[in-house]
């Protein structure tokens, strides 16, 4: 054993006496951690791509396709609409965008004859409708057994651009009504739309008015968080701009030795890009830049989820019982269809009843019918006999008038044969 402990030792003495020449070092591949966390979430959304919904409300005419080529840079070819539409109908169109490498399946559903009729105090139901309807088949795809979130396109509105008609003096009615409609289901962000129309005097006049009207009203519009660090400034600042003042224009107009985007009017040009013309680049900054991820997830956790609660408040299932217990699904499940089968088989019962109750009726009906129909013959038969008998009657009176008649005439022509035979013999005998 000692001589082993020895050997040992001896071997550790000669390796400490190599060369450190001979020892191979590992070199790493990358940065390693659970700070590359981040790097996998952005691998795998650029695999996946990214889906954005945007809802435009607003009148025809306003500049709805416009600004949203604008915002997202491109050309989305749409007919004109038309202002003789009976009734608001709703447009619905999915586009595929790609930017670098970047995916984006982008939803723009735009309100159709909008404002547009003479009564307009139903307006706003198609897009709360249609709201609702995203939130309905989300929910139905949620309470699926065999769910398929990955290959199910998800409408629900994220974001509601809702245009303002610059008319300087205050919102119409129909805002009013729709944005309280719509406040607690989607995210509204209002915009003053074609606000070269207006001065810059007029235009803060105008903002600081429509806000008044919206919180006089209780009208929930969208805040831009202050909860990420790197847009909380922004987000702060940017929320006292409500509503934003925009511009679209795909048009390049030449401005000095650059070509920028605008419109060019006898006085000058408007850059749609430049922050002391309107408030274009701030919406775009906040809507694509820092808070898109936001709508979303508000979207889902408040405006969803106050729907999901609801619909299944209405539906009858709760958390807890009356003895306020928790309570599984499973067991509101099944206690919910025990009380429907016990509601089926009492109004099968009502209806068993009440079937019961309609044939008696029915055939005390029919009884009274046949009672009153047999009352009726005997009547008619006794009435015909009566007739027959008087006809009979008549008969024999008429049988001995016309016999009597027969023997009047009998004995009236009796006497004038006989004389008729004396004058015959008399002439003979002449």
């Amino acid at each position: 054993m000692a001589e082993k402990t020895k050997n040992v030792s001896s071997q550790k003495s000669s390796d400490e006496e190599k060369p450190k020449e001979n020892i191979r070092c590992l070199t790493t591949l990358g940065h390693f951690g659970f700070d590359c966390f981040p790097c996998q979430l952005v691998s795998r959304s650029l695999q996946r791509g990214f889906s954005f919904n945007i809802l435009c409300v607003g009148e025809t005419g306003i500049g709805k396709t416009t600004l949203i080529n604008t915002l997202f840079n491109t050309n989305i070819k749409d007919s004109k609409s038309s202002h003789f539409h009976p009734t608001v109908g709703l447009k619905v169109k999915t586009y595929e965008l790609q930017e670098s490498n970047v995916h984006l399946k982008l939803t723009v559903v735009k309100t159709v004859g909008f404002g547009d009729q003479i009564n307009k105090e139903a307006s706003y139901l198609p897009v709360v409708e249609y709201i609702d309807a995203q939130f309905e088949a989300y929910l139905q795809e949620e309470l699926k057994i065999k769910r398929s979130f990955f290959e199910f396109h998800d409408s629900r509105i994220h974001v509601c651009l809702y245009f303002i008609s610059p008319t300087g003096h205050s919102l119409k009615s129909l805002d009013l009504l729709t944005m309280k409609s719509i406040d607690s289901k989607v995210n509204i962000i209002p915009l003053i739309a074609k606000a070269d129309t207006i001065s810059k005097s007029d235009l803060q006049k105008f903002k600081s008015r429509i806000m008044n009207e919206l919180n006089s009203n209780g009208i929930q519009l969208y805040q831009f968080s202050a909860d990420d660090e790197t847009a909380a400034q922004a987000n702060t600042s940017t929320n006292g701009l409500l509503p934003f003042a925009v511009v679209g224009s795909m048009e390049e107009v030449k401005v000095g030795k650059r070509m920028v985007r605008g419109r060019h009017y006898p006085w000058g040009v408007l850059q749609v890009e430049n922050e002391n013309h309107c408030d274009f680049i701030k919406l775009r900054d906040l809507l694509l830049c820092t808070n898109m991820e936001d709508l979303k997830e508000k979207t889902h956790t408040y405006h969803y989820e106050c729907y999901r609660y609801h619909k299944l408040k209405t539906m009858g299932f709760t958390d807890v019982g009356p003895d306020n217990k928790p309570v599984s699904f499973q067991e509101t499940y099944e206690f919910k269809r025990q009380e429907f089968q016990e509601q089926c088989q009492q109004e099968e019962e009502e209806l068993k009843q009440k079937f019961m109750q309609r044939v008696k009726e029915k055939e005390t009906a029919f009884k009274d019918a046949e009672k009153e129909l047999q009352e009726k013959f005997e009547h008619l038969k006794k009435v015909q006999q009566e007739e027959i008998m008087k006809l009979e009657e008549e008969k024999s009176k008429l049988e001995e008038e016309i016999l009597s008649f027969y023997k009047m005439k009998a004995a009236s022509e009796t006497p004038h044969s006989q004389e008729t035979n004396i004058r015959r013999d008399r002439d003979r005998k002449k």
